[in-house]
């Protein structure tokens, strides 16, 4: 049996976002379309999330967050995928980010520089000059679900919001399907 998930306006749910998705909420154009529904934090996980309610997960998005070096630098970047996918880390990505090597961000690094929880990072509210790599299925979704900056709960919006967000850029094939 499916757990019920009750999705109010996200800005009504503080409570429900990690500190810098709501302040980053409060000055996105189109964050009258988000909204936040309160979930078990052992549920965050995709599959477990997905299996217990009931979302299917075409309608799910991950935000996988990068590491690029280059020269003895290191830069980062979120990738937001569908959870029927995996980001293509070592090609379009390290491509498009023009680094020598790109893997995913080590956990305490991720949750430290955005002030998010790991297993509930989002691509709202993260630093300033990360780039976000949203793959072109997920901008074209009408609605996706994604994590909220917690484990506690997640957002859901239309996936041309995430598109629209100051530094997305939208890529065609950053998803690569995995196997079933």
């Amino acid at each position: 049996m499916s757990l019920q998930l009750v999705f109010a306006p996200a800005l009504s749910q503080p409570r429900l976002l990690a500190v810098p998705v709501a302040a980053a909420l409060r000055d996105l154009p189109g964050a009258d379309e988000i909204e936040a529904a309160e979930i078990d934090p052992a549920l965050a996980d995709t599959a477990a999330f997905c299996e217990r309610y009931g979302v299917s997960p075409e309608e799910s998005a991950n935000c996988v967050v990068i590491a690029g070096r280059r020269g003895g630098e290191t830069s980062y970047a979120a990738c937001m995928v569908a959870a029927t996918t995996r980001a293509d880390v070592n090609g379009l990505v390290r491509r498009h980010l023009d680094v020598r090597k790109a893997s995913f961000a080590p956990v305490d690094a991720a949750t430290a520089a955005t002030g998010m929880e790991y297993g509930g990072i989002t691509p709202v509210g993260l630093p300033e000059g990360w780039p976000v790599l949203v793959d072109e299925a997920v901008a074209k979704t009408g609605s996706v679900v994604i994590g909220s900056g917690i484990r506690g709960s997640k957002l859901r919006l239309p996936g041309r919001v995430l598109a629209a967000l100051p530094a997305a850029q939208v890529l065609p094939g950053l998803g690569i399907p995995t196997a079933p």
